[in-house]
């Protein structure tokens, strides 16, 4: 519990979302690094409210646009037109403020992705759902191509993905550094359809309805191919938190490319899979050297093993994603 910033109330009165004198208590919640999150306990009922940071919660010098809020809402807006059952109920935005509201999930029915895989549940038809609904969501928004004019942030995509991840990466190792800039370059100018930018499961709450896509900072008119590596770039990683289950995990890994190439119908799929395939070892590595490594890879025999592996991947790209899963199985299995 903690007093409710004076700005915040005055904002949710102005929604509409509490009464004129209504002093509704707010529980901080953890988990994210770049917004101020709350629980409100209001009359109406709990809901939840995000303001933006402008620098967010790590280590590194890492800032960005506090406007990222504005386009989050209008992600959700667009994806609610398309795949409602994906993302949960917009109440209210103030974009003087830089928040917004949205209902709030109960935990007793939505679990959270991350959590069901750092206790080892590796559900296979979870992460083929998510990669379903990922997969709907941009073949959805590829066909509406005028909403790359709502979504003009180029500059906020580098500044909180570009930049913090590929290019911190290549800082820090500077024998493939030309090999992530040409990844940024590229990535950069790939313009598909509309993209999430941080498909992470610890953005990803899994309901009675199926998955539901949250933390939409990052929002993008971009490359899709982004999206799809950045999430089983986690299914990889997770081998390396909970080995025991990493076979599991390595199926949830299958199963989302298979779910997600089945609704690929807006570009070749074979040059799509390209591209994720020589993307996501580039945020493999990221997630060791970047500005923004996982909290969860602590031993230095781990993080040598990433390293190792994504600079390898980085030199020589793997044809397909099936190869570079397979390439990660031995190297588990070889580790344990």
């Amino acid at each position: 519990m903690s007093e409710a910033p004076p700005e915040v109330v005055a904002s949710l009165r102005g929604l509409g979302l509490i009464g004129a004198d209504e002093q509704p208590a707010m529980i901080p919640l953890t988990g994210g690094v770049a917004s101020d999150i709350w629980r409100v306990e209001a009359a109406r009922g709990p809901f939840c409210v995000k303001r933006a940071l402008a620098k967010l919660k790590v280590a590194a010098d890492w800032r960005a646009p506090v406007i990222r809020n504005e386009y989050e809402v209008a992600w959700f807006e667009a994806v609610s037109e398309a795949v409602p059952e994906a993302v949960p109920e917009i109440l209210g935005h103030d974009p003087q403020a830089g928040l917004f509201a949205m209902a709030w999930l109960d935990p007793s029915n939505h679990r959270l992705w991350k959590a069901d895989l750092a206790a080892g549940i590796a559900d296979p038809a979870v992460a083929h759902a998510v990669g379903d609904r990922l997969g709907r969501i941009h073949a959805a928004t590829a066909a509406r191509p005028e909403l790359a004019e709502r979504f003009p942030t180029d500059s906020i995509f580098h500044a909180i993905r570009l930049e913090p991840y590929l290019e911190a990466a290549g800082r820090t190792r500077p024998e493939v550094a030309a090999e992530l800039t040409a990844l940024v370059a590229r990535t950069a100018a790939t313009k598909r359809c509309l993209v999430h930018g941080d498909v992470s499961p610890k953005n990803i709450q899994v309901g009675p309805a199926g998955p539901l896509f949250l933390d939409a900072e990052c929002a993008w008119w971009g490359d899709p191919a982004f999206d799809l590596a950045f999430c089983l770039n986690h299914l990889l990683l997770k081998c390396l938190w909970v080995p025991g289950k990493a076979a599991g995990f390595l199926r949830c890994f299958e199963r989302m490319i298979a779910a997600y190439f089945a609704q690929v119908d807006w570009e070749d799929a074979a040059a799509l899979e390209t591209r994720v395939a020589s993307l996501l070892p580039g945020l493999f590595l990221a997630r060791v050297d970047g500005k923004s490594p996982v909290e969860y890879l602590t031993e230095e025999t781990d993080k040598a093993l990433v390293r190792e592996t994504a600079i390898g991947w980085l030199k020589t790209p793997p044809a397909t994603l099936d190869a570079l899963r397979a390439d990660w199985a031995k190297r588990v299995s070889a580790e344990g």
